[in-house]
């Protein structure tokens, strides 16, 4: 065999998989709406084979194919496509909210270890309206249908040990803690200390709640909290050229895409669509969209000449690459 061949069979095989990923869906509220997709979930029915949320994906480029009369001049739609954002707090929160779920699940397996599931996976949402909407409105390729894809959950001690019961909660990536829901970014941030200001380790104030610090919370028995507090990497006497607690002016944590400090999904890409707009298509930017989750925000979809409901044809292009045939990493390596 010569160094040509030797060379190209130690190469990692692409495998067969759909390349474009197409959905077609209307938009009803003449106002606004948003759908959601998971690129793990669709990948799953298109190849019938298994594809876990926790991966970062790279996305070719989106197209939009507008089954419907132009809005009327001066009335522009509005497309934004927003994922999860692409920062190293989004990284290491989700990571470290699967390494707290993963233990929990451990710790309930431990006697019973043939009872864990093939398929378990740590499936999150992007946000709270997503919670609302459910897995269930996730968009997905026309006449396809869904398998099994439930979203993980949390379980947390109440504060009366003999009482014995748990408060459960979904996940979210982004935004604030709620009733229904604990946030990634925020469960992150509260569990970490604080940039030097005044004091060294510098705690936020939510660390000492259940309520907030819920990484911590899943494993105290009710009445003890096992409170995680790193020591701060900022050098004395230097003040962040960032928000954040007790700095003398805030006074809870600040991190991006939580509860404050720029809350909500990072913006991807957005398009305004017109009469004069080519052919009825909107074409977006390519990216890597972490854990595969997508929302789609319509805007001001009525006008003069156009009601709704709209007819949308969505063609999302990924990119071949050896992990199963795409082009994508775990999380826990973004």
């Amino acid at each position: 065999m010569n160094m040509a061949k030797r060379k190209y069979s130690k190469m990692r095989k692409i495998e067969p998989s759909v390349q474009t990923f197409t959905f077609a869906y209307q938009v009803t509220d003449a106002s606004s709406q948003d759908n959601y997709i998971d690129l793990s979930q669709v990948a799953s029915l298109v190849n019938r084979r298994f594809y876990r949320q926790g991966i970062n994906w790279a996305v070719s480029d989106f197209k939009f194919l507008i089954g419907a009369t132009a809005p009327a001049s001066g009335s522009p739609w509005s497309l934004n496509v927003k994922k999860l954002p692409n920062t190293w707090v989004m990284s290491n929160s989700w990571e470290k909210g699967f390494r707290a779920w993963d233990k929990m699940n451990k710790q309930a397996l431990e006697e019973n270890p043939s009872l864990k599931p093939k398929f378990l996976d740590f499936k999150i949402f992007a946000d709270s309206d997503h919670v609302s909407a459910g897995f269930v409105s996730n968009l997905r390729p026309p006449a396809s249908i869904a398998g099994e894809w439930v979203e993980s959950r949390v379980l947390i001690p109440t504060s009366d040990p003999a009482d014995g019961s748990v408060d459960d909660f979904v996940i979210t990536a982004v935004g604030d803690n709620t009733t229904v829901s604990k946030s990634l970014i925020e469960g992150y941030a509260a569990s970490r200390s604080l940039p030097v200001a005044f004091t060294d380790p510098n705690t936020p104030d939510d660390a000492l709640s259940p309520a907030e610090n819920w990484m911590s919370s899943m494993f105290n028995d009710g009445t003890q909290q096992d409170i995680v507090n790193l020591e701060s990497l900022t050098t004395e006497n230097d003040i962040a050229p960032y928000p954040f607690e007790n700095d003398g002016a805030n006074f809870d944590t600040m991190y991006p895409n939580g509860a404050n400090q720029t809350p909500g999904l990072e913006l991807h890409d957005s398009e305004y669509y017109t009469d004069t707009t080519i052919s009825s298509t909107v074409r977006m930017g390519g990216g890597n969209f972490p854990c595969g989750l997508i929302k789609l925000e319509h805007f001001g979809f009525t006008g003069a000449s156009q009601q709704a409901p709209v007819n949308i044809l969505l063609q999302i292009n990924l990119v071949p690459g050896t992990h199963r045939g795409y082009l994508c990493e775990p999380m826990t390596e973004m």
